[in-house]
Formats: structure tokens, C-alpha cells, sequence
């Protein structure tokens, strides 16, 4: 039914990211910490295989892993850490169960936010008849809970730092758009709000105890917006 319609090619079949460089922010033994830069993916997909895990997979091509450990949406730029060893992963598993790590996102919104900070719970599931959206259900949805902070307004938009609690998929960019959150889009968020040059999303500051030494460590990649 659908064939001779002229139909917008989808921004998900395309790598954005294919001349894109992936910055290495800080590596050793056990783990390596990169900002990925928005447009790549984190993992491979179905139809690209260009990804941050694959682009460490080549780097160091004599290491046990690399672990994925998490992911950051393919349109978000920022920090992301691998595991290099079995025992890495482990610990770094269990720090993220346990909610031991600690992230906090850099976002750019259409509009401008009334208070100065607040907390936004709205549970969440994915959208079966409309992959990848993601819906807020308050029945079968996973709790979803996101602090944030206000940190100006300009030219009619709010730049806010993020805090999520829970870590589901699309969160922060639900969070943002949905009416019972702050019922405002993040700029450039093609799939809850509006095209533009990119997402405005940007994985600012990462925190966690080192594998090994148990130190804790805190990472942080300039935001470009």
C-alpha cells in the first residue's frame, strides 16, 4: 500500500557518526572512560555496526572484554565507561545495581522552566506499536525517577543539569517532554519534540568507585551547547 509514497529516510538507519572521533578520557587495566560524541552509537545495531563498543573492541584488541556496562541514546554525547577485565565488569555490575554510580546530564529544553529545581516520577515502558518511543505508565510502567537543577534561561530555552535515579530508556527525554513532567522538549529531540541540529542532551559528569583501588573517581567531558 505504502509503495511509490516519498517517505523521510529514518535518522536511526543512518550513521551519524561514522567521522565523528570517539575521545578517549581516561584509561588503565581495568576500565576505560570515553565521550562519545552524539550522532555514534554505544552498541551496534541492526543495521550499523560502527559503535563506541566496537571502536574499543579495536583499540584494544588484547583485553578479556570490552564489558558494556551502559548505554547512552545514539542523538546523546558524553561519558561512557567499558569494563577491560572480567573483574572490572563485576564490580562495575554491581555499582550500577546498586545505583553507586552517579551521572549527571547537561540538557537544553524548549521553553522556559518556572522553578529553579524539582524531582519528576513517572513510571515508564516502551511503546510496542511505535519502536523506539517510549510511554509513561503509571499500570505496567518501571518506576522512573529524575532530579534537576536550572541553570539559565536564554533566547526562550532553559539549560538544566539532570540527576536520573533509575536509568530507563529515554528517560531524561520523557521526563522533559511529557505533560505530567516538565511538559517541555528537549531541543532538537526528533522523537518527542522537534528536529534540529542535534539532540540537546549531553552526558556531563560520571562518578564511580574504581574496580580495583575502590577509589572513587569522578570523570566530566565539556558540554558543546
Amino acid at each position: 500500500m505504502l509503495e511509490g509514497l516519498e517517505v523521510d529516510p529514518n535518522p536511526l538507519e543512518r550513521n551519524w557518526g561514522e567521522d565523528k572521533t570517539l575521545e578517549v578520557i581516561y584509561q588503565d587495566d581495568a576500565i576505560v572512560v570515553v565521550n562519545k560524541p552524539a550522532g555514534l552509537l554505544s552498541v551496534p545495531g541492526k543495521t550499523i555496526q560502527d559503535s563506541a563498543y566496537t571502536r574499543i573492541q579495536a583499540m584494544f584488541p588484547d583485553v578479556e572484554g570490552p564489558f558494556v556496562l551502559h548505554r547512552l541514546d545514539m542523538a546523546t554525547s558524553g561519558l561512557l565507561v567499558f569494563a577491560l577485565t572480567r573483574r572490572a565488569n563485576k564490580s562495575l555490575q554491581k555499582q550500577f545495581i546498586t545505583r553507586g554510580v552517579e551521572k549527571r546530564y547537561i540538557a537544553m529544553v524548549e521553553g522556559i522552566v518556572e522553578s529553579t529545581s524539582g524531582e519528576i516520577n513517572l513510571p515508564m515502558r516502551g511503546d510496542p506499536d511505535d519502536r523506539p518511543r517510549q510511554l509513561v505508565c503509571f499500570e505496567h510502567g518501571k518506576p522512573a525517577t529524575t532530579y534537576w537543577q536550572l541553570i539559565n534561561t536564554h533566547n526562550g530555552r532553559s539549560k538544566l543539569q539532570m540527576y536520573p535515579k533509575t536509568g530507563r530508556t529515554h528517560q531524561l527525554r520523557v521526563h522533559c517532554a511529557h505533560h505530567l513532567g516538565l511538559n517541555l522538549p528537549m531541543v532538537g529531540d526528533f522523537l518527542y519534540g522537534q528536529p534540529d541540529s542535534r539532540l540537546h542532551l549531553h552526558a556531563e559528569q560520571l562518578s564511580f568507585d574504581h574496580p580495583y583501588t575502590k577509589e572513587r573517581m569522578t570523570f566530566s567531558a565539556d558540554c558543546e551547547f
